[in-house]
């Protein structure tokens, strides 16, 4: 089934008709939703992540809006900075950090979109990291071994 990009704005602090997810204590807002993109805003506290992972079939993209980021990025550590563009072409390996002593708020967005909403649903409010690892396996999200985040 496809479905079309609604026109139209997704206001701040706002989801796309009303959503939010909590995945792990981070929360997810999506702010576009369509086959061919799919666009979400992150908001992680000091200590939170995203384990380096690789999406096989989607380019990814974060715009970091408030604060800092440190990423594992195809095996280097670099920092984004508010304003600053993350490039992640499918099959590269990739995790996000929030190292910094300040909250840090980022838009996402994935190309094409495939599941990764649906994942987010599923996701939501669970709690155990192993269980979060098998879902998003099912969706096209593969995490690597821990030691990829060293």
């Amino acid at each position: 089934m496809s479905q079309q990009l609604d026109k139209g704005i997704t206001r701040e602090g706002t989801g796309f008709n009303g959503k939010t997810w909590n995945i792990l204590g981070q929360v997810y807002f999506p702010k576009a939703v369509g086959e061919s993109t799919f666009a979400f805003e992150t908001n992680s506290e000091p200590g939170q992540f995203v384990p380096v992972h690789i999406h096989p079939t989607q380019d990814e993209f974060i715009l970091v809006q408030e604060g800092e980021l440190d990423l594992k990025l195809d095996g280097e550590w670099v920092k984004a900075k508010a304003g600053d563009l993350v490039r992640m072409p499918r099959g590269i390996p990739h995790g996000y950090f929030n190292k910094s002593d300040k909250p840090a708020r980022a838009l996402f967005w994935v190309s094409p979109a495939r599941m990764l909403e649906k994942l987010f649903g599923e996701l939501d409010n669970l709690t155990d990291p192993e269980e979060v690892v098998k879902v998003s396996a099912m969706h096209e999200v593969d995490f690597l071994p821990p030691e990829a985040n060293d």
